[in-house]
């Protein structure tokens, strides 16, 4: 969201394809609605998970 936009304007296409660009592959295990804290352990894990098998 850009300083001119608010919560009660729809996104303009310009800011729905900056967000639609955006690789988000490692967000698919994380449920809709998930807060910053279920996202941090979710990417913590990917982490770890990913240095164990180096």
């Amino acid at each position: 969201m850009t300083a001119e936009e608010t919560l009660d304007e729809p996104p303009t296409e310009e800011s729905t394809d900056e967000t639609t660009d955006r690789d988000q592959s490692h967000l698919t295990d994380v449920e809709d609605g998930a807060g910053c804290t279920e996202i941090w352990e979710h990417l913590s894990d990917r982490r770890e998970n990913d240095a164990d098998e180096e």
